[in-house]
């Protein structure tokens, strides 16, 4: 049975709403939640980027059955592996093990905060695929030393750890983000609903892992207002990856996006109250194979709301699909 998912999106919210909401959301009846890691919003328009840890901490005491995970986090640039691996560990732990680490090569709105420059896309995911063995060389105990490519780690070791580690996903985009994910992660994660992604991973052994999606959607019981909200806030979303990985900043997003109408934005995000359509929008996910999907509600102020509606109608209607 396909899962639903809930997502915290820190770039809509302020971390004391955040939590709120994923408490919501828990009552609600939502299987799993994911949150975004971000330092910038995409568009000013959406106001907020705390930092997703803290966020994450307090939403492990808040909450008590549904699962928590980054979706995702860059552990090269902005953040070390040995300190990913810290706060992963010290997760699974809070969350007494409904931790996930999601985490992906990253994109420059974030990651040039630390003035360490943007590498190439091939660079990046280089970077990763170190990132991701030291990270798995700490969860497994012990002291390590390591002398790579792109890092050096120098008598590393988790003093507290859980366990069982947490599961690591890795977010895929094409055939050799596939392959890393295939050979090194626990999970799958995906933007799109591209059934050869998800057959790419199955071929480097991701056979029988789970596959997470995530799309937005924004419930309005008034559609216009739905869709103005949308194309203010998540115009940005149909870029797609190989633009948005590279913007620096939010005045990129709105530059890059001068020329979205508010109709492009309703042809790819669900938008008003109609259930068959946030069903069909869907659909196309299940078919390609994903096991979990995560919902992205557009609007800080509208999560409430949005849940509520979920609870009653969209949740029970997504499970008969």
């Amino acid at each position: 049975m396909v899962r639903f998912g809930y997502t915290m999106m820190t770039e809509q919210a302020g971390p004391r709403t955040l939590v709120d909401n994923v408490v919501a959301a828990e009552r609600a009846g939502f299987d799993f939640s994911v949150t975004s890691d971000h330092y910038f919003p995409w568009l000013a328009s959406q106001g907020h980027a705390p930092y997703a840890w803290s966020v994450l901490g307090a939403a492990a005491q808040a909450t008590t059955r549904i699962p928590l995970m980054t979706f995702v986090t860059c552990p090269t640039i902005r953040y070390h592996p040995t300190v990913v691996a810290q706060k992963a560990a010290t997760m699974q732990l809070l969350s007494e093990g409904r931790f996930r680490l999601g985490l992906g090569s990253g994109e420059n709105l974030n990651e040039h905060v630390v003035g360490g420059g943007w590498p190439s896309a091939g660079v990046r995911l280089d970077m990763l695929e170190e990132a991701v063995e030291i990270i798995r060389a700490l969860f497994a105990g012990g002291e390590l030393n390591h002398q790579g490519t792109h890092f050096d780690v120098e008598n590393a070791k988790l003093w507290d750890l859980p366990g069982q580690a947490p599961p690591v996903g890795i977010a895929v985009s094409g055939e050799r983000s596939c392959s890393l994910a295939g050979r090194l992660a626990d999970l799958v994660i995906a933007t799109e609903p591209k059934a050869e992604l998800l057959d790419a991973f199955d071929r480097h052994g991701g056979a029988g892992k789970p596959k997470i999606g995530q799309l937005p959607v924004c419930y309005d019981t008034d559609r216009h207002a739905a869709v103005l909200r949308a194309h203010d806030q998540f115009r940005w979303a149909l870029g797609g990856w190989p633009v948005n990985a590279e913007l620096p900043g939010p005045s990129g997003f709105e530059a890059a996006t001068t020329y979205v109408t508010p109709d492009d934005v309703a042809k790819t995000i669900p938008c008003g109250d109609d259930v068959g359509a946030f069903a069909d929008s869907v659909r196309p996910y299940i078919e390609a194979g994903f096991t979990e999907i995560a919902l992205v509600q557009v609007g800080g102020d509208r999560q409430r709301p949005f849940i509520d509606w979920a609870e009653k109608h969209l949740l029970p209607a997504l499970r008969e699909l």
